[in-house]
């Protein structure tokens, strides 16, 4: 069982609202049934979902381990940008998951490394994400590195954790942007009404900046390029939504209406640099733009 504990800095606020909205990975309804199960203290106390939480106080969540599931390795063809005794780095195509979850046990990334690599995965995030040090959503295409050994995994991971990899993305976004570049400084948390969705949450949020550069203009969209300063969940794609140009494609924080005939957001990460994990020096890894989203960019200049 894993122990997480935190300190509440702010307050009154909800105890399962704060510790959703702290805890990106699990749903509030995860939490209020770890509260129901006795699994949550507050300053060494059990309490109820509704306990209003006090600045300063100590909470410590338990959460039970996994369920154990059968992940099958899988045949599933992946485009290989860099391999060696420590690292892969894949080019992930648009509507891959790249781990199981509810809804998509098979077909992922994880079967095919598993098919691919065999059992050279590191094991630090157990059966259901082996290797996997970082995600990009579905309908994201791009470069991911992962890990095949727990000492490469970790390193990575401190890297993150630090904000000190490179992560450069391309979007096509709905609207002009006007300025050439622009910087957003807005924190990232749980929706307050949809909990399956992230939402700019100036309250219960975590600091989230995004840096993005015009590069070209159309009638009504923009192609721009991104680069992340801190890795929140679907980051990019609140961010931009924030500031009125929503990504095109985007479902979920796009227009109700999509004016491109695409499945998914049109968001690629193109570029991935780090300091090797075992290596001296800098690598970088590029996925060169796929190929709906070159039609797209086309189909944008001729009209």
């Amino acid at each position: 069982m894993e122990e997480i504990r935190l300190v509440c800095d702010e307050g009154p606020v909800r105890i399962d609202a704060w510790i959703s909205s702290k805890l990106e990975d699990y749903s509030r309804s995860y939490i209020q049934k770890l509260i129901d199960d006795e699994l949550v203290t507050v300053n060494g106390k059990r309490v109820k979902s509704n306990y209003k939480l006090k600045k300063k106080d100590e909470v410590l969540v338990s959460v039970p381990e996994p369920e154990k599931l059968d992940v099958a390795a899988e045949k599933i063809d992946i485009e290989v940008l860099y391999e060696d005794e420590d690292i892969i780095v894949v080019n992930k195509p648009k509507g891959m998951v790249v781990h199981p979850a509810a809804g998509n046990y098979s077909g992922t990334l994880v079967n095919a490394l598993m098919e691919y690599c065999g059992d050279e995965l590191s094991d630090i995030n157990g059966i259901i994400r082996p290797g996997i040090v970082h995600r990009i959503d579905k309908d994201t295409s791009g470069v991911l590195v992962v890990a095949k050994n727990n000492k490469a995994h970790e390193k990575l991971s401190a890297m993150l954790k630090e904000h000190d990899i490179n992560r450069v993305y391309n979007a096509v976004v709905e609207g002009v942007i006007r300025e050439e570049q622009g910087k957003i400084d807005a924190p990232i948390g749980r929706h307050p009404v949809d909990r399956k969705k992230m939402a700019v949450n100036i309250k219960t949020g975590r600091r989230a900046v995004t840096h993005f550069k015009v590069l070209e203009r159309f009638k009504d969209s923009t192609y721009i390029e991104l680069r992340l300063e801190t890795g929140r969940t679907h980051q990019i794609r609140v961010h931009m939504s924030y500031i009125g140009f929503p990504i095109a494609g985007d479902e979920v924080y796009g227009r109700k209406k999509q004016r491109h005939d695409i499945k998914g957001q049109a968001l690629h990460a193109r570029i991935l640099g780090f300091r090797h994990p075992a290596k001296d020096g800098y690598v970088e890894f590029e996925a060169p733009l796929p190929d709906y989203f070159i039609h797209l960019l086309e189909t944008l200049r001729s009209s």
